[in-house]
């Protein structure tokens, strides 16, 4: 029985011991947030080309395996490596579906959708030169990034924290506290603007820009600004107050 007592006692210390709140080691925080944003011009333009078999009056149909070569040709002569070119979807030949439907409709012509990646608009003109107006059905401009994104957003993040912690200074300061260490630091989601595509789409590139050069001269280009991308990070910080 008494060995009974003493283990009752020692089980309610212990529960005492336990059901005991830590004390806070920071009873006085503030809770601030930062923010950091620029704006970076492009160096990344995807855009996707669509090619299309064609037949001319009085022609022959021209293939879409000539289409193809001939186009990767023109991609060659303006300095456009072949890492840089993808294919996004190919309607022809090895379909099934689209051998039977041929063959019910003997002028049903293939296509292709082609990928490329280029680094400025210069780039484009020397590829829209080259092109082959008939086959080509579109241009479009589908997205732009940047090469650097992962260190802009590696700056910004360390800005939006400085930026919380010059807040807090200035804050704690209008109320006579002295700011303490930062206790957490909260990293929500980056936030990118990507509405920065440039509205340029051909839907037939017999359709290239005029322009007046300096001289008075005139010539065909195609000439783009392309809008900056918008970036911008916040970050919340709770610091502790001496």
């Amino acid at each position: 029985m008494r060995k009974l007592f003493v283990l009752l006692i020692s089980c309610i210390a212990t529960a005492q011991v336990f059901g005991q709140t830590a004390p806070n080691p920071f009873p006085k925080t503030i809770t601030v947030s930062g923010s950091a944003e620029m704006e970076v011009i492009p160096d990344q333009i995807f855009v996707n080309i669509l090619l299309r078999e064609y037949q001319k009056k009085g022609e022959s149909k021209k293939d879409l395996e000539t289409i193809k070569t001939e186009f990767l040709t023109a991609c060659t002569n303006a300095g456009i490596a072949d890492s840089l070119i993808s294919i996004v979807s190919y309607t022809g030949y090895n379909n099934y579906y689209w051998l039977h439907r041929k063959k019910k409709t003997p002028d049903m012509n293939a296509s292709i959708t082609y990928q490329i990646r280029f680094s400025q608009s210069k780039q484009m003109d020397e590829l829209v030169d080259k092109l082959d107006d008939e086959a080509t059905q579109s241009f479009d401009i589908v997205g732009t990034n940047h090469s650097k994104m992962t260190e802009f957003r590696k700056q910004l993040k360390i800005g939006a924290v400085k930026a919380a912690k010059d807040k807090a200074i200035y804050l704690t300061e209008a109320i006579g506290e002295k700011l303490g260490p930062a206790i957490t630091v909260n990293e929500p989601n980056d936030q990118i603007r990507q509405n920065n595509i440039a509205s340029a789409t051909l839907t037939n590139v017999q359709m290239r820009y005029e322009y007046k050069d300096v001289s008075g001269g005139s010539g065909k280009t195609f000439e783009i600004d392309f809008k900056k991308i918008k970036l911008r990070f916040e970050v919340e910080v709770i610091f502790a107050l001496n």
